[in-house]
């Protein structure tokens, strides 16, 4: 079982930046990757960024160049640095944890961005 725990959230104004967290607990194995989604009001859940146990990262085109996704290996934790933040990247963001077989997602936080 793995537990996912995410900080971070807030209200920021246009431009402004934010770092998100997500702390993890529990059994994890060697290969696995972790991502944050996500869902604004009434939309779908979005992928906007992974990163592998070996350090491989993916970004949605409408995040890539302003968002960086990193590993804390030691802390267990994975981090989301969301810079040149827009209205529409106005939505709850979740952690994700997956490995073969199984997955686990964290309660969300919400990232409120003004303009």
């Amino acid at each position: 079982q793995v537990q996912l725990v995410e900080s971070g959230g807030g209200l920021v104004q246009a431009g402004g930046s934010l770092r998100l967290s997500c702390a993890a607990s529990g059994t994890i194995y060697s290969f696995y990757v972790m991502a944050w989604y996500r869902q604004a009001p009434g939309k779908q859940r979005e992928l906007v960024a992974t990163i592998s146990s070996g350090d491989n990262t993916n970004y949605s085109d409408s995040v890539k160049g302003r968002f960086t996704i990193s590993r804390d290996n030691v802390k267990k934790a994975v981090h989301l640095q969301m810079n040149s933040l827009k209205s529409e990247d106005t939505a709850v963001y979740y952690c994700k944890f997956w490995r073969i077989g199984y997955e686990a997602w964290g309660q969300g936080t919400q990232v409120t961005v003004s303009s």
